[in-house]
């Protein structure tokens, strides 16, 4: 594992971040259902071994239950191994009071006196102003005072601008941004990477893989130019290394739920050194980008912030087939938009012809997208005549197979 410090604490820390909001799960939407802890464990546990020593997780994260079960799964001396991350949720704070309850809260979800490092969750320059008015000053300052937290830093989606607003508003120690070879000039950017890294601010990096869009099936397009390359990396490789290349970086956080993810990406960062990409590499990635652009129709990470919708709508599983069908031509994402969005198999429906244009959606997207509109592109592309058709199709399919486990049960008792 390599390391690269903090500039204002002289912190070590690895390379590679564990980043707790897609833990795998029993059951459940990602990210809402019910953690698979001994899994989770066992996968915490051994990235800590391979020398991971910083953990990122926040109160919202698997619907409240994340910190609690960080708390648990760094029992047996494993807290005292690393850096552990959690954030403020300010969208509950509504007075002064609320962030010392919030952190004690936090404080006992975790099982530990000190949070090393502590984020003001997802900031804009809106919400700065608002706890700027409720002294969020004197409250990160005693808290750092008195103990409770060793650092304090921020997570943000925000524009360039409103990015160094908050940046220069409070002597920070560090910053937490989306950055990946798809978002080079998108939220913070570069130029914001380089801004707060001249204000000696460590960089945690959030989103490498886009919401895993950069991985798993990749286009043919896409995998054709990086075939080109003289080095044969697989697309996570090439997505991790593109952001260690930049020596501002100090942590790449990776949601990591399966066990070869985690033994990939730890083997990457065990020699992902920075300024080592060449530049026939570094036009590779702008052709890359260029061609995910083209096929991108809904530009999601699946961060699932948008959820809950108040119509039901399951905005990044649709957002996930829209990809699927429109990147890939996949037929089969027309499937899975049946089985996993219709009635058939659930007990309600979460198409995104269920849309109402509410705007509560967007009020809450991190990646600032048009989400009414893209769940309208989803219902044109995918909820016309086909739909129809094969909608009845596999719900006949499924009451006949329900009849033959009638009747089958039936013959069973009878004999």
């Amino acid at each position: 594992m390599l390391y690269r410090k903090i500039p204002k604490t002289g912190d070590r820390l690895s390379i590679l971040g564990f980043g707790c909001m897609r833990l795998p799960q029993k059951k459940g939407r990602p990210g809402e259902g019910k953690i698979d802890e001994e899994r989770a464990t066992q996968q915490v546990r051994h990235a800590i071994d391979r020398g991971v020593n910083y953990l990122d997780t926040a109160m919202p994260y698997h619907v409240g239950g994340s910190e609690a079960f960080l708390g648990r799964a760094l029992a047996d001396g494993y807290r005292q191994k690393v850096k552990l991350a959690t954030k403020q949720p300010h969208w509950l704070v509504k007075n002064r009071q609320d962030m010392d309850k919030i952190l004690n809260t936090q404080l006992k979800n975790l099982r530990t006196e000190t949070i090393d490092y502590y984020l003001i969750h997802n900031m804009w320059a809106e919400n700065w102003e608002r706890l700027l008015k409720l002294d969020v000053i004197d409250f990160l300052d005693k808290a750092k005072a008195d103990g409770r937290i060793g650092n304090a830093g921020f997570s943000c989606h925000a524009p360039l601008e409103e990015f160094k607003v908050i940046v220069d508003g409070y002597d920070w120690t560090f910053c937490q941004i989306q950055y990946n070879f798809m978002d080079e000039n998108h939220q913070a950017g570069t130029e914001g990477l380089k801004y707060a890294a001249a204000r000696n601010l460590g960089l945690i990096i959030m989103e490498p893989l886009r919401g895993g869009n950069l991985v798993g099936k990749v286009p043919g397009r896409v995998q054709e130019i990086w075939d080109e390359a003289q080095v044969k990396r697989s697309p996570a490789e090439w997505a991790l290394r593109w952001v260690w290349d930049h020596p501002e970086v100090t942590v790449v956080l990776s949601g990591m739920n399966e066990e070869d993810h985690i033994e990939e990406n730890l083997a990457i960062a065990e020699d992902a050194r920075p300024d080592t990409l060449t530049a026939d590499e570094l036009a590779l990635y702008a052709r890359v980008e260029k061609t995910y652009r083209e096929l991108m129709k809904a530009p999601s990470t699946g961060c699932h912030y948008c959820m809950p919708c108040p119509k039901g709508v399951d905005i990044p599983g649709c957002f996930d087939c829209y990809n699927r069908y429109s990147m890939y031509n996949d037929p089969s994402a027309l499937l899975l938009y049946i089985m996993h969005m219709t009635d058939i198999k659930n007990e309600k429906p979460s198409l995104a012809s269920q849309c109402v244009a509410c705007g509560k959606c967007m009020e809450k997207c991190p990646q600032a997208l048009p989400i009414p509109d893209l769940l309208d592109e989803v219902a044109d592309s995918l909820e016309g005549r086909q739909f129809q058709i094969m909608k009845r199709l596999i719900a006949v399919f499924f009451t006949f197979q329900r009849w033959g486990s009638l009747m089958k049960s039936w013959r069973v008792r009878r004999r």
